[in-house]
């Protein structure tokens, strides 16, 4: 497997390489953000499987290299810095990270980490939903907006909807049953691969990103104490069935 290191200091970086080469990588190391970018160009072999970008480059912000690594490429990305502060966390996500790991780390855990979002990476497109029959997901289609899965792609009333990969897993879960509420544990094991606790907020931000780029506010409703759905076209209730628990503000934390 294929693995691109972005990381300036040279000792951590010679360690990572020969840790990760006993392991069956193949690493490529970059020492600056211009040096990650150009080793992403197609050029014919292998593509990589992962991306480990440090943050703390010199000649620019691993945050930027993130945001014009996944302009352009899918290829999983996780943010190993010293950085521990939540709102470094969550911009690092929202950009489209896919994990996000503090130094110092344990290098097993880093290692079940690169594991992980390489199996996510190569079953992006279906993961989000079922395929279809013959094979491939279908597009999804719920009050103007079609989400082409296949190409992973957004659209509302025709106007294209650049999302990142959370954010198009997360509608793209949401939309596959429009009316159905979907408990924050089970969206961050389907969409993040983890657990919920102590990451409400990065939930928070990626639903207030949706509603945003998507311009429809009252799409996602957040269901007080459970979780999110996607209101449907005709929401259709029954007087034999108990009314749905009423919806309240997003809760900080949960």
């Amino acid at each position: 497997m294929r693995l691109l290191l972005v990381e300036d200091d040279e000792r951590v970086a010679a360690a990572l390489v020969a840790v990760l080469g006993r392991h069956g990588f193949q690493v490529r190391h970059a020492r600056s953000g211009h040096e990650a970018l150009d080793a992403l160009v197609p050029d014919g072999n292998e593509p990589y499987r992962v991306v480990l970008l440090d943050l703390g480059l010199p000649d620019r912000d691993g945050f930027e290299v993130c945001s014009r690594i996944r302009a352009h490429s899918g290829v999983p990305v996780i943010m190993v810095t010293a950085r521990a502060d939540i709102r470094s966390r969550i911009h690092g996500l929202n950009l489209g990270a896919d994990d996000y790991v503090t130094k110092p780390y344990d290098m097993g855990e880093l290692l079940a980490r690169i594991h992980a979002v390489a199996r996510r990476g190569t079953a992006a497109v279906p993961e989000a939903g079922q395929a279809e029959p013959g094979g491939q997901p279908g597009p999804l289609e719920s009050r103007g907006i079609v989400i082409d899965r296949e190409r992973r792609r957004v659209s509302v009333q025709g106007r294209d909807v650049p999302l990142t990969r959370k954010e198009f897993d997360l509608l793209a879960l949401l939309a596959q049953s429009p009316g159905v509420v979907y408990r924050r544990e089970q969206i961050f094991s389907e969409v993040w691969r983890s657990g919920w606790e102590g990451n409400g907020r990065t939930l928070e931000v990626h639903i207030g990103s949706l509603r945003t780029k998507l311009a429809l506010p009252g799409l996602v409703e957040a269901v007080r104490g459970v979780g999110y759905r996607l209101i449907p076209d005709q929401p259709e209730t029954r007087a034999d069935q108990p009314p749905t628990p009423a919806a309240g503000p997003d809760e900080p934390g949960r």
